[in-house]
């Protein structure tokens, strides 16, 4: 197997973070899974890669945690080399609420861990990957959400307003690094299935909003995970500031 680089995976243990690193193994790369809590989910992802002759860790850590980001970033470094592509997947989604229903413990959990946590990561890759610090380059894929454009009305408005922050969290960091040899780029995935559903106590969400899909169907894991591929491997050259909506045309 050819030899690709390194790529942190955040949230790698379950459906387009474990889709992701799966297939980023099979294209060469050494991966590193980050996971929150369930850890026999992330290393069953690491076993499958291993059981493939890949090379795979998995890390602990909650990215809205400085100190964990630190650590998942060195534990990288000493297991795997240097880094060279982050996908930026760690993200959580709570139950339907309105917004004058939304109290703070919600609010910032939710901003933690969806903004705040891809801007610790994102920070770190840059410090390993950028020329002006001495790195070779890289990329970053943000994961949105089809979300940022509609809004979310009636159901998760803050989580939409978060993926709205990871919108311009890319298009100003490719801007930023464009130059240091760090291409950023964003996948916006629609209804895929996922149990992120399941877990916001919404398990028959997509067969609800299904007719409103211009391709009638939800979205495999798989599927998003070819375009953060695509984005990450050198086929997108030339490509920085995108925002590529993987939504079955929604």
């Amino acid at each position: 197997m050819a030899k690709t680089g390194v790529m942190i995976v955040t949230g790698g243990g379950r459906g387009i973070g474990a889709a992701t690193a799966r297939l980023a193994a099979k294209k060469g790369y050494a991966v590193c899974v980050n996971y929150l809590n369930d850890r026999d989910a992330a290393e069953s992802v690491v076993h499958e890669i291993r059981a493939a002759d890949g090379r795979a860790i998995a890390v602990a850590g909650d990215v809205s945690s400085e100190k964990d980001v630190l650590n998942l970033f060195r534990e990288s470094d000493r297991s795997l080399g240097r880094l060279t592509a982050l996908v930026n997947n760690a993200g959580i989604v709570v139950r339907r609420a309105r917004v004058e229903d939304m109290d703070v413990e919600r609010l910032q959990r939710m901003f933690a861990v969806n903004v705040v946590g891809a801007f610790l990561c994102a920070r770190e890759a840059v410090r390993r990957m950028s020329t002006r610090h001495g790195g070779k380059g890289g990329v970053i894929v943000n994961l949105s959400s089809s979300a940022a454009r509609i809004g979310s009305a009636d159901e998760w408005v803050d989580y939409a307003a978060s993926k709205g922050a990871i919108d311009t969290l890319t298009l100003g960091l490719a801007r930023e690094v464009a130059e240091e040899g760090i291409r950023v780029n964003a996948v916006r995935p629609g209804f895929v299935n996922t149990d992120l559903h399941a877990n916001a106590g919404d398990p028959l969400r997509i067969e609800r909003l299904r007719a409103g899909i211009p391709m009638k169907r939800g979205g495999e894991a798989e599927e998003v995970a070819r375009a953060i591929l695509w984005l990450a491997s050198d086929e997108a050259s030339y490509t920085t500031g995108a925002l590529l909506d993987v939504s079955g045309g929604r």
